[in-house]
């Protein structure tokens, strides 16, 4: 494996570049299907994004694993030995489709299921954010600074809107705790958020394209990311996924009701 130094230089490239055709397709017809249900959405784009992610990443680490949304079915999806790469070309794709703004790419790479880097690129405002253990965290080139450690009570909170709808484990309740309620659709954006300090908690049902790559940004600047029981996740199953701060963490988990 090529540095880490080669890496984080080409994953920008890469992103740059998907970026550039992504906008350009906004001047053309997005032609898009659904997959679970009328509200998961996949496009051209998504595909698109992802086999030119994928095309890359064989030809410069021909060794790697690549796990995809759109590809998963056609990968060794339980494989965590090696270097793995987790990718989600466009996280938000409803946004994409009905917005055209607050969507996000992203990309983790991991070693023998261990987190090394984590991309998370806010395509609209051509930010960046990325890093790693041992790197730290930088939006484009500025390094972040670990968020305060906001409690519940004195901060926003990210929930998914079927959790919230539903009252998932009382989130109901755990919302009303909060300062308020953010749902962006796009757990790349809400993860940016907590990163940045600007809410103190997310959590919805999230796959592992999902969190792949926020769970190593967020670890490296001491934030909680777990399941809302507090135990380690599972990188490749779906689960229901806590990004938090270590006294919102504690806040959460006094208030959420028991697992049925």
């Amino acid at each position: 494996m090529d540095s880490l130094a080669q890496m984080d230089a080409l994953v920008k490239e890469w992103m740059h570049a998907a970026r550039t055709e992504i906008i350009q397709g906004f001047k053309q017809k997005i032609a898009v299907w659904t997959k679970s249900g009328r509200n998961d959405l996949v496009t051209n784009m998504d595909r698109a994004v992802e086999a030119y992610y994928v095309e890359k990443i064989h030809t410069f680490f021909p060794e790697a694993v690549v796990i995809g949304e759109e590809c998963h079915h056609q990968q060794n999806k339980y494989q965590t030995s090696g270097w793995v790469w987790v990718i989600d070309p466009i996280d938000g794709t409803m946004n994409f489709v009905k917005q055209q703004d607050h969507f996000a790419s992203m990309i983790g790479v991991y070693h023998n299921g261990v987190g090394v880097r984590g991309y998370i690129f806010d395509v609209m405002n051509d930010d960046l954010f990325w890093g790693g253990p041992e790197k730290g965290v930088f939006c484009n080139e500025t390094s972040l600074q670990p968020p305060l450690d906001t409690g519940l009570r004195d901060g926003l909170i990210g929930i998914g809107m079927p959790y919230l709808v539903h009252n998932y484990r009382n989130l109901q309740q755990v919302a009303l705790a909060s300062s308020g309620v953010r749902i962006y659709g796009s757990a790349g954006i809400q993860i940016i958020h907590v990163l940045q300090g600007k809410c103190t908690a997310y959590v919805s049902y999230l796959r592992p394209w999902d969190f792949a790559a926020g769970k190593i940004l967020a670890e490296a600047l001491n934030l909680q990311v777990k399941t809302i029981d507090g135990c380690t996740l599972d990188m490749l199953s779906s689960s229901d996924v806590l990004v938090a701060t270590k006294n919102a963490q504690k806040d959460i988990q006094s208030l959420v009701a028991p697992a049925r």
